[in-house]
Order: C-alpha cells, then sequence, then structure tokens
C-alpha cells in the first residue's frame, strides 16, 4: 500500500467570530450583529466600539451572506463636521426630510473635523451596510475607497472630494468675495477675514474671496486670522486683531459659530456693530436676523442642499447603473442687514 504524505502548513489561526468580537467589545453577540447589519435601534457609542473591536481582532463580516439574509438596509448615513453649526442643523434636516418620505432612516454621525474620528464613522458605514452615505469631508483627500469596494453610494456636500463622485456644493469663493466688496463699498476700509482651518476646503475658499475683493483696491491691507470652525477660536482670533495698533474696522466671519465668537470679543471691547464696525457672517443662523442690530449674512441654501443631496443618492440606489459623476452647484445669496451698513459721516 502506497504511503500517503501529508504536507505541514504550520499552525491555522482560527478565524474570528461573532463572539471573538463581542468578547472584545465587551458586549453580547446579539448587539454585535445589529451593529454589524445597520440596525437604527442599536446606539451609535455601541457601533464604534463594535466596529474598533472587529478591526482589532481581524474579523470580516460576510457580506454576501448578509446581503442574502438583509437584502439591503434602509438607512442612510449621514457625516457632518459639527451638528451644533446652524447650516450642517438645516442641512441634517433636508437630509432626513426627504429621506424618511422614501422610507430610509439616517444615521447621523458627527466628525469634529477629525480625520481619524471620520475614518471610524466611514468604516462603520462599510461595515453596517448602510444603503448609501452623504459626506462632508474633512477634507480633500478623505478615503472613500472601502465604499467604493462594497458598492455604496456617495454624495458629496459642501466640500469636494478630490476623487470623482456625486456632490454638491455652494460656491465659497463668490459668496466670500460679494460680502468683502460689499464691506467695502459701504466705507470700512479695513475689513478683516476670520476664517477656519487651512486643512478645510471652505475655509480657504472663503479666504480667497476675501482676497480678491481685497486685491481690487491698491494699498488695502489683508488682515486674515485662521481658527477652527467654532465659537471660541474666533473670539480668540477676533481678540488678537483687535489688539493690534492698527485694528480693523469691519469683519468679514466664515460661519456662524465664528460669528458668535467674533462678536463677543467686539462686545468686550464695547464697541458697536454697524456703528463702530462692520460685520458680516457666511450662513444666515436662526438668529441672525434678530440680533441688535440685524446681521448681514451669505446665506447658503442648507435645507435644499440637504433635500437634493438625499434625492441624488436615493435615485443612484434606485438606478445602481455605472455613470459620470454628478455635480451639482447652489447659489449663495448676500443678504444686506444693518450689521455692514456704515452710518453717514456728519
Amino acid at each position: 500500500m502506497p504511503r500517503r504524505e501529508v504536507a505541514t502548513v504550520g499552525e491555522v489561526t482560527p478565524t474570528p467570530t461573532i463572539k471573538t468580537v463581542a468578547e472584545a467589545a465587551g458586549v453580547s453577540p446579539a448587539s454585535v450583529s445589529r451593529a454589524l447589519n445597520g440596525n437604527p435601534t442599536i446606539a451609535p457609542e455601541i457601533v464604534e466600539r463594535v466596529m474598533r473591536a472587529a478591526d482589532a481582532v481581524g474579523y470580516r463580516p460576510n457580506g454576501i451572506a448578509r446581503s442574502l439574509r438583509t437584502r439591503t438596509t434602509k438607512v442612510i448615513a449621514l457625516l457632518i463636521p459639527d451638528i451644533g453649526n446652524p447650516f450642517f442643523t438645516a442641512v441634517a434636516r433636508g437630509v432626513t426630510d426627504a429621506a424618511e418620505a422614501e422610507g430610509y432612516t439616517v444615521l447621523l454621525c458627527n466628525t469634529d473635523e477629525d480625520p481619524e474620528k471620520e475614518r471610524r464613522h466611514l468604516a462603520v458605514a462599510e461595515q453596517a451596510r448602510v444603503a448609501g452615505v452623504v459626506l462632508s469631508p474633512q477634507g480633500r483627500d478623505t478615503d472613500i475607497s472601502r465604499l467604493r469596494q462594497s458598492r455604496i453610494p456617495v454624495v458629496v456636500i459642501d466640500r469636494p472630494l478630490r476623487e470623482k463622485t456625486d456632490a454638491i456644493v455652494v460656491p465659497s469663493f463668490a459668496g466670500a468675495r460679494a460680502a468683502t466688496r460689499h464691506l467695502i463699498e459701504q466705507g470700512w476700509s479695513r475689513p478683516a477675514c476670520i476664517t477656519g482651518p487651512a486643512s478645510a476646503d471652505t475655509a480657504r475658499a472663503r479666504l480667497r474671496g476675501y482676497r480678491a475683493a481685497i486685491r481690487e483696491h491698491d494699498g488695502m491691507p489683508e488682515i486674515v486670522a485662521h481658527a477652527d470652525f467654532r465659537q471660541d477660536g474666533a473670539m480668540l482670533a477676533a481678540r488678537e486683531l483687535l489688539a493690534r495698533a492698527d485694528p480693523p474696522d469691519a469683519f468679514f466671519v466664515a460661519n456662524a459659530p465664528m460669528a458668535l465668537g467674533t462678536l463677543a470679543a467686539l462686545a468686550e471691547r464695547g464697541l458697536r456693530v454697524g456703528s463702530d464696525v462692520g460685520f458680516v457672517s457666511f450662513d444666515d443662523a436662526p438668529w441672525a436676523p434678530y440680533m441688535t442690530p440685524p446681521i448681514s449674512v451669505v446665506a447658503q441654501p442648507a435645507h435644499p442642499l440637504g433635500e437634493r443631496s438625499a434625492r441624488l443618492l436615493l435615485e443612484s440606489l434606485r438606478t445602481p447603473v455605472e455613470r459620470r459623476p454628478r455635480r451639482i452647484t447652489l447659489s449663495p445669496t448676500l443678504v444686506v442687514r444693518a450689521s455692514s451698513l456704515r452710518p453717514p459721516r456728519g
């Protein structure tokens, strides 16, 4: 009888299972299953814990088997930088209104302008097999390759991606240039720009718009400060500008939370907006018309932007065929109120 030879290939590492992930995450296997299948009833912090544990133990769900069981989730993931920003609050409402009208649930993820948090949320979306993703990316190089591989459609809003995908944007450059031109036309001679971090495309575009308007006037100084897109950062930036020997006499500010910080810094010095200092903010926050004086703004169509992004995504789900990415541009509007009007000199 011929002798059999058995090849030894070394010790085989056991394949991680849902139970392995559950033990690593400190939750039940049922919770792991719900998190991986995109069940909207499970808390986002549990989903994130499960996804981190799955990455740590090397678990990869069987997407084919799961899709046979669940067909497709009726969940859309919405990733935005800051739900506290009134612009993104209105965008989220628009996405939710359009999605719920078609029977979809929206899973809201707040990235806080943090690339690592954004990466984790995108991993959650991919592994949970959401139907699609609406994304306001942290930067142009945000990686959506895993979503592509899983054939999960993506619509980018507010900020473009280097990778070609469906997108809906509002031209920040044009809005910022119009706001700065308006301040100069009103007779303010030293307008400053407080914009967001240099890593954010919208912050750079708004700064370019401001500079384009300033450079139309020979000898007019560029007075610029960068801060995060939040109230406290803008307050510190405004304080520094106001402490200069030659402080600005007007401000163009890059978003609504930053506007509140800048207004607080002006109030500290007893400066009156619309009298001592001119003021325009990007985004028409709900409180802007009710301030004393009312605040001039560059208004973005936030709710329509959210609605159209969800509809564009749902259209991709209904007709999942290869096609060229679509880019939709919505126009900003300069809304002039008393904060930017210079009183007559008497």
